[in-house]
C-alpha cells in the first residue's frame, strides 16, 4: 500500500492507463494511509471516502472499457479548504464560516476533475489564511510529517502535510505571501506560485479582488516538478471570475534554448540572514545548474526592500482593513494566530484613498525597476525562507548573531507576490536535524514554463527523499 502512495501523480496515471494499477486499489491505499497518519498530522478537515471510492469504481470501469482517459485518470488528490469543492467544506479555518459547504466546484477543480482526478478531501489552513503556520479554533493544529513538533507552514500547511506524507498525490494551495512556497519548503515538496490570473482564483475565499488580486494566487503542489508541470497545464487558462486573467498560451521552452538562460543567484537579501544550511542549499543548487549547462552568476536585484514594504502595505494594512468587518463583533471567535496578525495591523496607520493609491503606483514603479534589472538575468535562484520548519509557536530565531523576527523570515517570498511573478519551490537538501530545505526558482511574469523547466533541470540532478515515511511519522 505505501509503495502505491509514494508514486508520483504521473506514475499513478501511467500505471492506471496501462492497467498495472486499479484506481480502486489506489484510492483505497490513500484512504488507508489517511486513516493511519491523519490522526498524527491533522492535515485533512474533511475526507469524502465514500464518494472517492465510487469515483474510483467508475474510473476502473472506464479503463476496462478502453475509454479515452485523462492524464490524471483515477489519481487521488486534495484541495486546500479555501477553494470551492462541491459538497465539501470551504471554511478557510474561521468560525465565521463554520459548516459552510461549497455548492459548486471552482473552475480549477472542474478542470482537474475533467482530467480524471479524484478528490479525496480538503485540507487545513490557519484562520483566514493569515499565517505561515496552520492552526485554528475549528480543527486545531496541523503538524509537519517530518517532525510533529514543528509546523508544516501556512497557509497551505494542511495541503503540504497531506502530500508530503503520501496521503495525497498532489493538490492545490494558495499564496499571497509565501503560502504555497513556505509549506513546500518546510515539507520537502514542490510548489508553484504563478502569475496572478494564470490559474484562475475564482472560487477562492477570501475572494481575489481589489488589492488582493495583485498578490494572491492559487497554484499546484506536488512531490515532483513533473507533477507540478502537469497540474499547471491542467489548471491554467483564463476565467471571467479572476480579475487578473489573461489568455496566455502554454509555451514550454526548447531545452537547448532554455540552457542559454542566464540565472542570477543570491544567498541572502542583505537584511534578513539565512541559516548556514540554507546558504549551502543555494550553493548546491547553483553548482547543479552549472553542471547542467546554465550560466549562473551572483546577482541580487536592487529594490527588494522597497518591494517588501509595499507588500506589507497591501497584504497587511489593506488586507487587515478588508478582513476587519468580518471579525468585528466576533472577537471571541478569533484564533490566537489571527489575533496576532490583527495586532500587527492595528500598529499601522490605516490607508487613506491617497495612501492606497500611492502604494499602488509605487508597486508598479518598483516592478519596472526590477524587471529592467532582470533583463540580464531572466531567472533568479534564492532562498524560500530564512529557516527550515520551525517549532510550533516560535516567533524569533538567532541567525548569524542577529534576531530574525517572524514577519521577516518569509520576506524571500513576499517580494515575488508584490512583483506578480511566478516562483517555484523545489527541495534541494536537508538540515542537520533532517528537515527539508528548498530553494526558489523565479522568472518574469507569465513565464511559469521557464521557471518550472529550470526547476525540473535542478530536480533531475538532485536525488532527495521526498517523504518521511510511515514509520518515522508514527514514531514521533
Amino acid at each position: 500500500m505505501s509503495e502505491l502512495t509514494s508514486l508520483s501523480a504521473l506514475q499513478m496515471g501511467e500505471q492506471i492507463r496501462n492497467k498495472k494499477t486499479s484506481p480502486v486499489e489506489l484510492v483505497e491505499a490513500h484512504l488507508a494511509r489517511i486513516e493511519n497518519l491523519n490522526p498524527k498530522i491533522n492535515a485533512f478537515v474533511q475526507i469524502d471516502g465514500e464518494n472517492a471510492l465510487k469515483q474510483a469504481h467508475d474510473a476502473e470501469t472506464a479503463v476496462m472499457q478502453n475509454h479515452n482517459l485523462g492524464p490524471l485518470h483515477g489519481v487521488p488528490i486534495s484541495i486546500k479548504s479555501s477553494i470551492d469543492v462541491a459538497g465539501m467544506r470551504c471554511e478557510a479555518g474561521t468560525k465565521r464560516r463554520a459548516g459552510y459547504t461549497a455548492q459548486t466546484d471552482a473552475p480549477l477543480v472542474t478542470r482537474l476533475r475533467s482530467a480524471g482526478a479524484i478528490i479525496l478531501g480538503v485540507t487545513n489552513t490557519p484562520e483566514l489564511l493569515m499565517a505561515w503556520e496552520t492552526d485554528n479554533l475549528l480543527y486545531g493544529r496541523t503538524n509537519n510529517p517530518w517532525d510533529l513538533s514543528r509546523t508544516p507552514g501556512g497557509s497551505s500547511g494542511g495541503e503540504a502535510a497531506a502530500i508530503a506524507s503520501g496521503c495525497s498525490a498532489g493538490g492545490v494551495g494558495s499564496d499571497g505571501g509565501g503560502s504555497i512556497r513556505v509549506p513546500a519548503h518546510f515539507c520537502g515538496i514542490c510548489g508553484l506560485k504563478p502569475t496572478p490570473g494564470r490559474i484562475p482564483a475564482t472560487g477562492h475565499y477570501p475572494q481575489s479582488a481589489g488589492p488582493f488580486a495583485l498578490l494572491g494566487v492559487v497554484g499546484p503542489m506536488a512531490r515532483t516538478i513533473a507533477d507540478l508541470k502537469l497540474l499547471f497545464e491542467i489548471m491554467q487558462g483564463p476565467d471571467i471570475g479572476d480579475p487578473s486573467a489573461a489568455p496566455v498560451p502554454v509555451r514550454w521552452p526548447d531545452r537547448d534554448v532554455l540552457k542559454k538562460t542566464r540565472i542570477g543567484y543570491f544567498e541572502d537579501d542583505g537584511r534578513t540572514p539565512v541559516t548556514s544550511e540554507t546558504r549551502a542549499a543555494i550553493r548546491q543548487a547553483r553548482e547543479a545548474l552549472r553542471s547542467a549547462g546554465f550560466e549562473v552568476e551572483p546577482f541580487r536585484p536592487e529594490g527588494l526592500e522597497s518591494a517588501r514594504q509595499l507588500w506589507w502595505q497591501i497584504f497587511g494594512v489593506a488586507g487587515g482593513m478588508l478582513l476587519g468587518p468580518l471579525i468585528r463583533g466576533h472577537e471571541a471567535d478569533v484564533s490566537p494566530i489571527l489575533e496576532e496578525f490583527n495586532s500587527w495591523v492595528a500598529a499601522e496607520r490605516p490607508h487613506t484613498a491617497e495612501s492606497l493609491l500611492d502604494t499602488w503606483i509605487q508597486r508598479d514603479l518598483i516592478r519596472i525597476q526590477i524587471f529592467e534589472q532582470m533583463k540580464r538575468f531572466p531567472v533568479l535562484l534564492c532562498p524560500v525562507a530564512s529557516i527550515p520548519a520551525f517549532r510550533h509557536g516560535e516567533r524569533s530565531w538567532q541567525i548569524e548573531s542577529k534576531t530574525v523576527q517572524y514577519l521577516d523570515a518569509w520576506s524571500y517570498c513576499e517580494w515575488f507576490n508584490l512583483l506578480g511573478v511566478p516562483a517555484a519551490a523545489v527541495p534541494v537538501s536537508h538540515s542537520s536535524e533532517g528537515l527539508p530545505i528548498g530553494v526558489q526558482i523565479v522568472s518574469g511574469p507569465w513565464e511559469e514554463e521557464r521557471a518550472l523547466s529550470v526547476a525540473e533541470e535542478l530536480e533531475q540532478i538532485l536525488s532527495l527523499q521526498r517523504t518521511p515515511g510511515t514509520k518515522k511519522i508514527l514514531q514521533l
